[in-house]
């Protein structure tokens, strides 16, 4: 009783071991191989007998792989790593396999050229051409000495991808700093040193001694977010702050863990993966298919926000420090000052602090606000449903959701908090089920939205700083567009077959409804007094928007820049290194320099180990689309609730409903009426004075 083997329902993520990882894996391949047999031996081509039995080699993927790959990110350990990584090739070959079925391949193109093409709806023409692309992306072409380079490139990329994820959760996982001096953490606001006594009381090593109190400590410091971002806005111990940011910038760099090597050979692969599929670089294989057409097409985008932000940045950068200068520092600017010093200017400015906010946003009131909107928006109704779903650790909550005629259309799991001993850092959604209609029935999406928010401790609930209320907002984005999918062609629903660069569309539109006064207000209650938020302070927030956001900025091209130029130009066995490619482009994109010593790249799992490569501009492109998209809102008129409603279905039915069954440009245009504009972005950022109709 495999539980990897169950091909309905949840997975069993309570009963999943890595002792069964491997028999499951040779199990669901053996039927996989035997599927593909049985399609290369058909002679017809039609729809039914490809697409459909190709749905079902998706199915034992969706059961009895990519569990394990969810269960590496949220519940990480060596034994499932070690089971992981002996079946990874014989996976990966299989799938090179797939792709690179010339009988299949064929069949394909038979099909797109045979009389049946016109009367398949545009989704399955989609599939159809994607899937064709697919197999020539995965050198269907190749013959010979060639395709089997690229098939052992291919095995390593994915294992160093592997590798390299791990890396970063053990180095961030192996560094703490202990205090144990109580003038160390004056200025610690109370959330982050009840945060950092946790912290140590939790150690293996300390789990015998008197635990830690936030009044007393001892306090231990990490690298993961929720403690690092507020220790380095609060601690007033300069020396401190400069040897938790040399660690943070070094992470995965040295020893064990040096991802240094990874990165060098992870381009190199890259770079030949191009040159053998008859691309110059591999921008232009990962450009191939998304919705920016070129490098160029890329490179204007960042022209024109760079121009935009260059000089407000400049500006922004001066009154930090000025207010270093004002609060007593003598000694220059360096970088483990701007996050304190920034944060003691915003405090300043505004009157306010993360943590006057901290209690307003108490996890349960910000769902309960989250799940209000979702329902005034797009009509849904979503409910708790603990204990319906198998889950993976006691903190992961599992929600059912309705559309509006009370039939239930998905449903998700929440993993809210921080977990480093096990949990890989930052925040995403992946699918767990995706939507597809078959002869069986209708499969209902599902959802795992997991973030690394600061968690309950003691009787406190896990109250929430501003930036990790947008991303969970941000999160629920990505998840709305995989559940509200409307295409019952498993391969364009949800987010399949949505280009790269337009994916995030969703997501970052979502952000904007934190500075939405119905909806913020309506969430921001103390989590003691039940007083909702001060008038003040949300006008506060607002003004607080577009603090430094020239130099946020700056920080974004600062990754999709380095991004690109590391994937195109960027010879690996040229003379120059990815680092001092990375501070090349940091002269056009930071008013500081980066340290000499920065191993930041060391750390940048997003294109050497999460599917950005060549794809981080995809966050700024798709925030043009986001902007412009909430634009269409403000035109409806934000106070006006039926128009926002009305406004919030068409955006249901077309971006959220459609997935990639269209081109995201189409989709945008039926939804928008026109092309996107890049005004809207650069008046959220304060960066454009004046709303021009674009």
């Amino acid at each position: 009783m495999n539980p990897l083997l169950n091909r309905s329902g949840f997975p069993a993520y309570n009963e999943i071991t890595a002792e069964q990882i491997g028999p499951a894996v040779e199990v669901f391949l053996k039927e996989c191989e035997n599927i593909l047999a049985q399609v290369e031996r058909m002679e017809t081509f039609s729809w039914e007998s490809l697409m459909e039995p190709l749905e079902q080699i998706d199915l034992c993927f969706e059961y009895a792989w990519a569990p394990v790959g969810h269960l590496l990110s949220v519940a990480n350990s060596d034994e499932l790593r070690e089971a992981h990584d002996a079946v990874l090739p014989q996976v990966v070959e299989f799938g090179l396999k797939l792709r690179q079925s010339e009988v299949l391949y064929s069949k394909l193109l038979a099909l797109r050229d045979s009389a049946e093409w016109p009367s398949l709806a545009e989704a399955q023409r989609r599939i159809i051409q994607r899937s064709i692309q697919s197999a020539e992306l995965s050198g269907i072409g190749l013959q010979g000495e060639q395709r089997e380079r690229f098939n052992a490139n291919e095995q390593r990329q994915s294992q160093l991808a592997n590798d390299f994820s791990n890396h970063v959760l053990d180095a961030t996982k192996a560094w703490f700093l202990d205090l144990t001096n109580a003038a160390d953490v004056d200025g610690f606001p109370a959330s982050l040193r009840r945060l950092t006594s946790a912290a140590w009381s939790r150690a293996a090593e300390n789990s015998e001694k008197t635990p830690a109190t936030p009044e007393s400590g001892p306090w231990r410091i990490t690298l993961d977010q929720p403690c690092f971002g507020p220790f380095m806005e609060h601690c007033r111990n300069r020396a401190l702050r400069e040897q938790v940011y040399r660690a943070h910038i070094s992470r995965a760099s040295t020893g064990t863990t040096d991802n240094a090597p990874l990165i060098t050979e992870i381009l190199a692969l890259r770079r030949e993966q191009a040159s053998l599929l008859g691309f110059d670089s591999y921008a232009d294989l990962s450009l191939s298919r998304k919705m920016a057409t070129n490098v160029d097409a890329v490179q204007k985008m960042f022209d024109q926000l760079r121009t935009a932000s260059w000089t407000a940045a400049e500006q922004e950068l001066e009154e930090v420090r000025q207010q270093a200068i004002q609060g007593g520092q003598s000694e220059p600017l360096s970088h483990w000052d701007i996050a304190f010093w920034a944060e003691r200017l915003r405090e300043q400015k505004y009157a306010f602090t993360d943590e006057q906010l901290r209690p307003y946003f108490s996890l349960p009131r910000v769902l309960d606000g989250l799940f209000g909107l979702c329902h005034r928006l797009f009509g849904i109704t979503i409910r708790p449903a603990d204990g319906k779903a198998p889950v993976w650790n006691d903190d992961v909550r599992y929600f059912e959701i309705f559309g509006e005629s009370g039939d239930q259309i998905a449903s998700f799991y929440l993993d809210p908090y921080s977990r480093p001993q096990n949990k890989r850092g930052g925040a995403w959604m992946s699918d767990c089920v995706c939507r597809s209609k078959s002869r069986s029935g209708l499969r209902l999406p599902i959802a795992h939205l997991v973030c690394n928010s600061t968690p309950p401790v003691g009787d406190v609930p896990s109250l929430m700083t501003f930036r990790e209320v947008e991303t969970l907002f941000h999160e629920f984005g990505h998840g709305l567009q995989h559940m509200l999918t409307t295409i019952d062609f498993r391969d364009a629903a949800g987010i399949n077959g949505v280009e790269w660069d337009a994916v995030e569309l969703p997501s970052q539109f979502m952000e904007n409804w934190c500075y939405h006064r119905p909806t913020l207000m309506g969430m921001a209650i103390h989590f003691e007094s039940g007083e909702q938020l001060p008038e003040d302070l949300f006008q506060k927030i607002c003004r607080a928007r577009t603090f430094r956001a020239a130099s946020q900025m700056l920080r974004q091209l600062q990754f999709g820049m380095t991004d690109m130029a590391l994937h195109s130009g960027y010879d690996p066995h040229g003379q120059e290194t990815p680092f001092e490619v990375e501070r090349r482009i940091a002269k056009l994109t930071t008013l500081i320099p980066p340290l000499p010593e920065n191993r930041f790249l060391c750390s940048f799992q997003h294109i050497f180990a999460g599917g950005y490569a060549a794809g981080y501009y995809s966050y700024k492109w798709a925030e043009v689309l986001s902007a412009d998209a909430f634009s269409a809102f403000e035109d409806a008129g934000l106070d006006k609730e039926d128009a926002v409603a009305i406004t919030g279905r068409r955006f249901r039915d077309t971006i959220l409903a459609l997935g990639g069954s269209r081109h995201p440009m189409d989709i945008f245009r039926e939804f928008r009426g026109r092309e996107p504009s890049v005004d809207a972005l650069l008046r959220h950022y304060g960066l454009l004075v004046s709303k021009t109709s674009g």
